[in-house]
């Protein structure tokens, strides 16, 4: 998509996403295809990160980091797990009324950590499993199971009664309890994914009004000069259009601020670099190339007295800028994420990674989550606190993300995609691509 990168720089972007890859291939447990949150021995698989791994296979094979057939066995195990797994009000099942539960044990499937059924990390599975069935199109038995099983599994899901009677979805609901008290329907998120399979399903679709009630709650600000609808951690800029192109098209809140959700991307990314470089809390390292403020990993929860200063440290939390929360921990793979939005400045930026942090010498899977150059470590690290692990929903994104800016594999396949136009058109978008 992105022909013009110079030859070194393409080669640093290739080399970051076959690495960044590397988790989903070793990481995947082999009988269920389910995938951990997080590097950390023993850690629970989670529906979003399985969700991830269909999109990464689709690119690893595309790109031929796996062939065609592996990608293929590998989305296959994963879709007829998924489709068989038992569902129901029981707290061991895997799921209840088409959603899954948070996090599931990686070798049965079944709910754990007393977790919620999530709304939003069903929706990461879901467009990861509609991608897939978009991809594997030729023809054959087993892709055409591809397809009837990503359809299959996206049709069980009851957006409607996930509404619980409102005209917005909740996020969620726990075996016992019920549904949990809080809504999507408040600021500018990352519910844009689950809105758009919503309104596009063609079993259980939700009420317009939902959709317009949660934009009418944006707000824009200005930072630094420059106005964007306002979101502080990164990943709410960047996880939707993971998979969807909000390039040129818009919705009635776009038509009134003048700009589409790319756009907003954009400026939302170049305001957390002007943060990092005006540093008002004077962290260490902040500046034109190490920003990135993010729901991360962290050092905390602690509280230490830095310079006969007491500063608070968090552990994990959705970080975000300029209006916090900040620590003085920042996350390289956001900044890769951005990618598409400031081609530029996030190029630069990771050359100053590697190069100044040296965050990817002698370790696996990329960039390392998190690190905190303002926290005192015991060690010899000169990098200060640095996250032992690395998480699956950081990791996705950066594949996806350095595809869309060099090939645009995820938006090309969410572009024929009939529910993702369906969803989209219902939420009032028009224009660009959509007019073709």
């Amino acid at each position: 998509m992105f022909n013009n990168t110079p030859a070194h720089d393409k080669q640093m972007l290739d080399t970051i996403l076959a690495e960044t890859v590397e988790y989903f291939l070793k990481e995947t447990n082999p009988q269920t295809g389910l995938v951990p949150d997080r590097s950390e021995p023993g850690a629970p698989a989670s529906i979003a990160a399985s969700g991830l791994a269909l999109s990464v296979f689709v690119i690893a094979a595309e790109r031929g980091l796996i062939s065609h057939n592996i990608a293929l066995a590998r989305v296959l195990n994963v879709l007829r797990f998924f489709n068989n797994a038992p569902q129901g009000p029981e707290p061991g099942a895997t799921g209840y009324h088409g959603f899954f539960y948070h996090f599931l044990d990686a070798n049965t499937g079944k709910r754990v950590q007393n977790s919620e059924l999530s709304v939003i990390d069903t929706a990461l599975f879901l467009i990861g499993a509609l991608v897939a069935g978009e991809y594997f199109n030729r023809g054959t038995p087993e892709e055409n199971s591809v397809f009837w099983l990503a359809e299959n599994i996206y049709k069980k899901t009851d957006w409607v009664w996930a509404t619980n009677g409102q005209d917005a979805i909740c996020h969620g609901w726990r075996p016992g309890a019920g549904f949990l008290p809080y809504y999507w329907n408040s600021g500018y998120n990352e519910a844009h994914l689950l809105y758009i399979l919503a309104l596009g399903s063609p079993t259980f679709p939700v009420n317009q009004k939902a959709y317009l009630n949660w934009t009418n709650t944006f707000e824009t600000r200005t930072y630094y000069d420059t106005t964007c609808t306002y979101a502080a951690p990164l990943f709410i800029h960047q996880l939707p259009q993971c998979w969807l192109n909000f390039k040129g098209i818009q919705d009635d809140y776009n038509r009134r601020t003048g700009m589409d959700y790319f756009e907003n991307s954009r400026r939302a990314t170049i305001i957390q670099q002007q943060y990092a470089i005006d540093n008002p809390h004077k962290f260490a390292e902040y500046g034109p190339f190490c920003w990135g403020f993010t729901a991360s990993d962290g050092p905390g929860p602690v509280k230490l007295k830095i310079n006969s200063r007491e500063k608070e440290f968090f552990g994990y939390i959705a970080r975000g800028a300029p209006d916090g929360p900040d620590d003085g921990t920042v996350s390289p793979w956001a900044v890769a994420a951005s990618l598409p939005f400031t081609p530029a400045i996030v190029i630069d930026s990771l050359r100053y990674a590697i190069g100044h942090f040296g965050l990817k010498k002698e370790r696996s899977f990329g960039f390392e989550a998190s690190f905190n150059p303002s926290f005192p470590e015991n060690s010899k690290n000169p990098n200060g606190w640095v996250s032992p692990w690395k998480f699956a929903l950081n990791q996705g994104p950066v594949i996806l993300m350095i595809d869309n800016f060099q090939n645009g594999l995820m938006w090309k396949l969410t572009s024929h995609c009939p529910y993702i136009i369906n969803g989209l058109r219902r939420a009032g978008f028009s224009g660009g691509w959509l007019s073709s």
